[in-house]
């Protein structure tokens, strides 16, 4: 995968495959088209009770885009139970790229001016893909997480893709359907329009994003 520029991503992305590497410090990349693609529903999204406790007391600042390179970069160091990731510098250009276009955004916790955790994703039509997250703190990844679903609730997305799911997703619902299943949802979310921004971050606090999702379920 010699060239690879910001559009040629998007009409990846709209086909249903992702590009990774082997490791953080591998400069090549290459396609993924899993023949089974997780999903979390946003409609059937499993909030543990424990977490909506911790969320309603407002743990961390959210903030959104406002540091997307620093979410990334923070993505792609090493972590106990991670020795390494995927992530490597031809990505962070790409995906920095996009997130100059409005095609990636991240969601971030915030502590004392602290970046402790979050994640990023892709932004096409009505379909989100969730690409890594991270935490430096207790439960900041799942707090993030949270507040993606209950924005993507509000702004109208109809599909979130995890593109695999492991057991940190699947106490949300996340779970695995067919590519050709998948495809299917994502030629018609792809096709629609939503608003990443749909739900503001100023005056909006963890109980206000708890009755977000309530509401839109």
């Amino acid at each position: 995968m010699s060239e690879l520029d910001p559009e040629t991503l998007l009409r990846a992305y709209a086909y249903g495959v992702f590009p990774m590497a082997e490791s953080r410090d591998d400069p090549q990349l290459f396609w993924i088209d899993p023949e089974e693609r997780g999903i979390l529903p946003l409609d059937d999204f499993h909030l543990p009770s424990r977490l909506a406790r911790t969320i309603r007391h407002n743990p961390y600042e959210i903030r959104i885009d406002s540091a997307f390179r620093e979410v990334m970069l923070a993505c792609a160091e090493s972590a106990p139970g991670r020795q390494g990731t995927w992530i490597n510098d031809r990505l962070i250009t790409l995906y920095s790229a996009l997130f100059a276009r409005s095609h990636a955004h991240s969601v971030e916790c915030w502590q004392d001016g602290r970046l402790v955790g979050g994640l990023y994703g892709v932004s096409l039509g009505a379909a989100f893909f969730g690409e890594s997250m991270f935490s430096r703190e207790t439960d900041a990844s799942k707090v993030a997480l949270v507040w993606l679903v209950a924005r993507l609730k509000v702004g109208g997305y109809t599909l979130l893709d995890t593109q695999f799911v492991t057991e940190h997703l699947r106490q949300f619902g996340a779970t695995e359907i067919p590519r050709e299943r998948y495809r299917a949802r994502l030629r018609i979310a792809v096709a629609r329009t939503a608003d990443f921004y749909g739900l503001p971050v100023a005056g909006v606090d963890g109980a206000g994003i708890l009755q977000s999702i309530s509401q839109t379920s």
